[in-house]
């Protein structure tokens, strides 16, 4: 069990928003270059697209579609495990910190209060490492979600910056 006083409590979350940044950074320079290059390829076939570009163009609202549907997909997957997991943690502090500090308030002697009270300021500890944990399940949802639509973008950049 990490310690309060260690930054490795806090360091986890930070990475994961760090690279959920990162990756939408990424996404959006893919995305930048796939929507000049297909405007650049609209405005030049105006109203006559051949047989190619009729492809191309039906197949950004097809990706938008499918990429939409896998983000929500993943997303609500994801959801479903945080949530279950999380509540259980979180609920399971609860109890045991209501638990810990009627034991401290009922302590006959300073001994018996000093064992109470570093009980109590452990379950604490654990309830900071799942506040830390919920950042970074945030984190890692928006991941999840971010996956599908950061994917098509970049293999569009790629695909066009080639073709």
């Amino acid at each position: 069990m990490r310690s309060i006083g260690s930054p490795a409590v806090f360091a986890n979350p930070l990475q994961d928003w760090t690279d959920l940044a990162m990756k939408t950074t990424e996404m959006m320079m893919a995305s930048a270059q796939v929507i000049g290059h297909r405007t650049t390829r609209m405005a030049a076939v105006g109203a006559n697209p051949n047989e190619s570009d009729c492809r191309e163009f039906s197949l950004m609202g097809q990706e938008k579609f499918d990429a939409a549907t896998e983000s929500a997909q993943a997303m609500a997957e994801q959801m479903m495990t945080i949530n279950l997991h999380l509540w259980t943690r979180a609920f399971g502090l609860m109890l045991a910190a209501t638990t810990d500090m009627m034991a401290l308030a009922t302590s006959r002697s300073m001994s018996q209060s000093v064992t109470r009270h570093a009980r109590l300021v452990h379950t604490m500890t654990q309830s900071a490492d799942t506040a830390s944990e919920m950042s970074s399940s945030v984190a890692r949802l928006a991941h999840s979600g971010l996956r599908p639509i950061h994917s098509r973008a970049m293999d569009n950049g790629r695909r066009l910056a080639n073709g």
